[in-house]
């Protein structure tokens, strides 16, 4: 069974965020750079649960924890 393929736009949906082209960039853009030092689950601006759901999937390597370091490095 083949793991599924999500995108960044399916990222953003996940996370509850709008997820058209023009709201990523601007997501991006109002949140970039992270302070150094700071993990992406740890920003500030996510909620308790969009950042418990970033820490997860990175440290169970999950299904989606490509696309969160896709967005780490966006951010960065």
């Amino acid at each position: 069974m083949e793991n599924p393929i999500h995108r960044l736009s399916d990222l953003f949906r996940q996370l509850g965020l709008p997820d058209e082209p023009a709201a990523m960039e601007a997501f991006i853009a109002s949140h970039r750079p992270l302070p150094q030092g700071i993990s992406l689950a740890d920003a500030k601006f996510w909620t308790p649960s969009q950042a418990q759901f970033l820490r997860e999937e990175i440290s169970e390597d999950a299904d989606w924890a490509e696309l969160v370091d896709t967005l780490a490095s966006l951010l960065s």
